[in-house]
């Protein structure tokens, strides 16, 4: 595998603009109604940030009951669950809740073309034969050989901002020339996308996930996506290489259709690269800020930082809700009774704070939570790039502030994403000076 280490700034930012203009007019000629527009100031509330927490409100509501009603248009029903219990006991429960997304087709001008595609939005037994094929590759024991080429781009991205800084006290964007490149360089690696693509391959998930713009306006650029990702797997189809798209189609061939491979490239590259990306960027703010964990990556104790590692996945939990869940039939939950039909919200950053996890977890802390956090979301749909993000989190934050250990962010208040689904922020200056 060869990674590249030139800039990506530019012209990842070009070919972003471009997917964004092409997901709005996809947006505009579909007739989607933007829901968000229509959901009432307190139904936003688990997609609102105070910095890097979430907000009062949201932990209120939490502590008033695990489940709260959601008003949502549309004359759909809905509820949002904050407690870590009541959560996982939702996503644990396949049987009971489907995230089909056709459950969603003919409201608000949704159309079943607009189906996402990939795992997040699919029942079993679909769910799971689709599983079957991307899980292998993600497994601790198959990832161990990717280890080399993190490591390698890692060291590659770190020594071209240490060589843009010249020697002297300089403001660099790490979310260009770091967070960005390490997963993005890696997920095209595992997929097979050639490296003179790489640019256009990672446009296409950050504009889909800010939905200030309305539902439509997310959907529209997950149609671009895979409107790209479709020629990729057509290539792919032709001539096969040896990436995760290549050997799905020499094993399985006609077993698997191009819209499905085409929604599976589109899941692990949303859930390998973006979440991730974010997670890298925001715990470089917290470290920054923070001379007892910042000292754990530096010593770099593999136990130490595997522990903290975890406990900023909690602790930031960039995936702020789950794909939402659709009851299939009256029952109760956490003493609340949900009807059939009725829309299911998990907040992933409200349950990853329950004091019933553990104590003191509105702070982050050295060690891990007693029980699993819920950042990676739980059972059948829980994120198939979990054990990708860590290893990469593990290689890139030692690496980095072992080189920069006096990284500070160049910036009173960092700009993060708004209404996001995936919390972040697009740029961090951050100050570097020079190394040894």
């Amino acid at each position: 595998m060869t990674s590249g280490s030139a800039p990506l700034s530019k012209a990842f930012r070009a070919a972003q603009r471009t997917v964004l203009g092409w997901a709005m007019r996809l947006t505009r000629s579909s007739g989607a109604d933007s829901l968000l527009d229509r959901l009432p100031p307190v139904s936003r509330v688990p997609l609102l940030r105070d910095r890097l927490d979430p907000v009062a409100e949201l932990g209120g509501l939490r502590e008033r009951s695990p489940i709260s009603p959601l008003a949502l248009p549309l004359g759909l029903r809905g509820w949002l669950v904050t407690g870590y219990r009541e959560a996982r006991a939702v996503l644990a429960d396949a049987d009971s809740f489907s995230s089909d997304f056709r459950n969603l087709v003919g409201r608000g001008g949704l159309r079943a073309d607009q189906d996402p595609g990939g795992l997040g939005m699919l029942d079993p037994p679909d769910h799971t034969r689709l599983r079957h094929l991307v899980g292998p590759e993600f497994t601790v024991r198959r990832l161990a050989r990717l280890t080399p080429f993190v490591q390698q781009i890692t060291e590659e991205r770190i020594d071209a901002m240490d060589a843009a800084a010249h020697g002297v006290t300089a403001a660099i964007d790490l979310v260009s020339s770091f967070a960005v490149p390490i997963p993005a360089l890696t997920i095209s690696a595992l997929l097979g996308i050639a490296p003179e693509d790489r640019d256009e391959f990672m446009a296409h998930c950050g504009v889909r996930f800010d939905i200030a713009g309305g539902i439509g306006g997310s959907l529209g650029a997950v149609t671009a996506s895979l409107d790209y990702l479709r020629g990729i797997v057509a290539a792919q189809r032709q001539s096969p290489g040896d990436g995760l798209l290549g050997r799905i189609i020499a094993e399985h061939g006609d077993e698997v259709t191009d819209a499905e491979l085409a929604g599976l490239a589109d899941g692990v590259l949303t859930g390998g690269f973006e979440s991730t990306a974010s997670t890298l960027a925001l715990s470089a703010i917290v470290l920054s800020r923070d001379e007892a964990a910042r000292r754990v990556m530096q010593e770099g104790d593999a136990v130490a930082v595997d522990d903290l590692v975890d406990e900023l996945l909690r602790y930031l939990s960039v995936v702020q809700v789950a794909f939402p869940r659709f009851a299939r039939a009256e029952m109760e939950v956490g003493g609340v009774t949900i009807e059939k039909g009725d829309v299911v919200v998990c907040s992933l950053s409200a349950a990853n704070r329950d004091p019933r996890l553990g104590s003191g977890l509105e702070q982050l802390r050295l060690t891990k939570a007693e029980a699993s956090h819920l950042a990676f979301g739980h059972g059948v749909h829980r994120g198939v790039g979990a054990e990708l993000a860590r290893l990469e989190l593990r290689i890139g934050l030692p690496a980095l502030f072992r080189r920069f250990p006096d990284l500070e962010v160049a910036v009173e208040e960092p700009a993060f994403r708004e209404l996001s689904i995936v919390f972040g922020v697009d740029e961090l200056p951050v100050t570097l000076r020079p190394s040894g």
